[in-house]
């Protein structure tokens, strides 16, 4: 079976360099096949992830094609799939990279066990993280619950270094036949905000790779306190590319751990929050309901609301608080948003709004380019107090005085409310641009009144809590 071809099936893995995989099947001397699948998971994505995800898939298959391979495309059930490419090629082996979310783990484990009971050479490799997630544990052997110590326990471990680019990949005889890329549609469900929003990504390895240089060049060294500063470009912007693969957390790790060295005062602080994302690994791997269901039980009973007509109004930026209000507009326009204005944004929603985490996991799943599961999971729980944070709920961010103190000059809010200038700029207008015309929104009406006081807000979700623990 030396020269039956390997199936490499791809998903978030959209890279040459720093590939186990890749770098094995290489070595293994045997033909390879590229193969990506629209599976039933995959066809359930979210608008922005969907469509982000296609044009990864077409850049690569650009990528593959510059060292004399190609991408195979194919439409249906992965284990279906994949028994239809063996039969047709003769292809001895099925390699992929590991997802850990509930939904790939349950499609992969079925597909192994099929395609291994069938004696098909089915392996599954390291790559989409830098630690594995059952590595990590605690003195006592358990998992770990909060961050900081976490993040003790790997900072001084060794991580290798990345890997190098193949040259090339051997190529089969005969290519399999591919279904037409274009046709699969992903953007479909985009529709005219893809214009708005295209114009803002960074899509393939290449640009990782230049992104990741510029920032370690001109943005890390005050990396620590830019980064909470919506308004100005002081982070990396890799989470785009990181989702997808086009470049590995190893490969950013190796960068800021060579900058921390040579002095670089906001490295550490970059590389902590590289680490959160492992964190987020280790707790989806450990505690998988937390993607769905509380991650602390005892919030099971906490009286959130459902969706609602205020949680409409913070899906379409239209509160009556500029923080949150230009965090969801910068959503629709560039498809991602600041960290910061996420946890303002969630926090809103989840306690002064007093609507379940849920509805904005939900949401942030539908219109985020650089969507992951584990961090949207982690996040909206850690912001609704049902998550892993030792002091959860008496943290309830005023969108008031957090804008006064991280967008001071009202830069950020400005840039994406139209309503709030009388020459608004192109960015605030592309919003009405990007949004459904059946919200039929207009930049010349008035800005809207808050939907509630933020102290009455913040008591009323305060003596929830304490009704909840009395």
């Amino acid at each position: 079976m030396t020269d039956a071809p390997l199936i490499l099936w791809l998903r978030r893995d959209l890279r040459l360099s720093d590939s186990p995989m890749l770098t094995e099947a290489v070595r293994s001397g045997r033909p390879l096949i590229p193969l990506v699948i629209l599976d039933p998971e995959t066809e359930a994505l979210g608008a922005a992830p969907k469509w982000r995800l296609g044009l990864g898939f077409a850049e690569f298959a650009k990528t593959l094609e510059g060292i004399g391979s190609r991408l195979t495309c194919r439409r249906g059930p992965a284990l279906k799939v994949l028994q239809q490419l063996i039969e047709e090629t003769g292809a001895g082996g099925v390699w992929w990279h590991r997802l850990y979310d509930p939904a790939s783990v349950a499609r992969d484990t079925k597909v192994k066990a099929a395609l291994k009971a069938e004696g098909v050479n089915a392996r599954s490799f390291a790559g989409h993280l830098m630690f594995e997630p059952w590595e990590v544990e605690t003195g006592t052997g358990g998992f770990y619950k909060v961050y900081t110590p976490f993040w003790k326990a790997v900072r001084d471990r060794p991580v290798p270094d990345p890997l190098p680019v193949p040259k090339s990949l051997p190529a089969p005889a005969d290519w399999p036949a591919s279904d037409d890329l274009d046709a699969w549609q992903m953007g479909a469900a985009m529709r005219r905000g893809a214009d708005v929003v295209g114009y803002h990504l960074q899509v393939g390895e290449e640009m990782a790779r230049e992104r990741l240089a510029f920032f370690i060049a001109n943005r890390l060294d005050s990396y620590a306190t830019d980064r909470d500063l919506p308004a100005t470009d002081g982070t990396s912007g890799l989470s785009e590319n990181l989702t997808y693969g086009e470049i590995s957390p190893r490969q950013i790790w190796a960068a800021g751990w060579r900058a921390m060295q040579g002095g670089a005062r906001g490295a550490e602080t970059f590389l902590k929050e590289l680490v959160w994302r492992e964190f987020a690994y280790h707790l989806i791997h450990h505690t998988p309901h937390i993607t769905r269901a509380n991650w602390k039980p005892d919030w099971d009973a906490f009286p959130w609301r459902e969706d609602n007509k205020d949680a409409e109004y913070w899906r379409r930026g239209l509160t009556g608080e500029p923080f949150v209000d230009a965090a969801m507009r910068e959503m629709y326009v560039t498809g991602r948003m600041h960290n910061r204005a996420r946890m303002i944004v969630a926090s809103y929603l989840t306690k002064h709004l007093m609507t379940h985490w849920k509805v904005g996991l939900d949401w942030f799943a539908e219109c985020l380019i650089d969507w992951d599961p584990a961090a949207n999971a982690m996040g909206w729980q850690w912001a609704a107090g049902s998550g892993p944070d030792a002091s959860p709920f008496f943290r309830i961010f005023n969108p008031a005085t957090q804008v006064e103190k991280f967008d001071p000059k009202a830069d950020y809010r400005h840039r994406f409310i139209a309503e709030l200038d009388r020459n608004p700029s192109p960015m605030a207008l592309s919003y009405f641009d990007a949004v459904p015309k059946s919200w039929k929104l207009d930049p010349k009406r008035p800005y809207p009144e808050p939907l509630i006081d933020l102290a009455e807000g913040r008591n009323r979700a305060l003596a929830a809590y304490g009704a909840r623990n009395s």
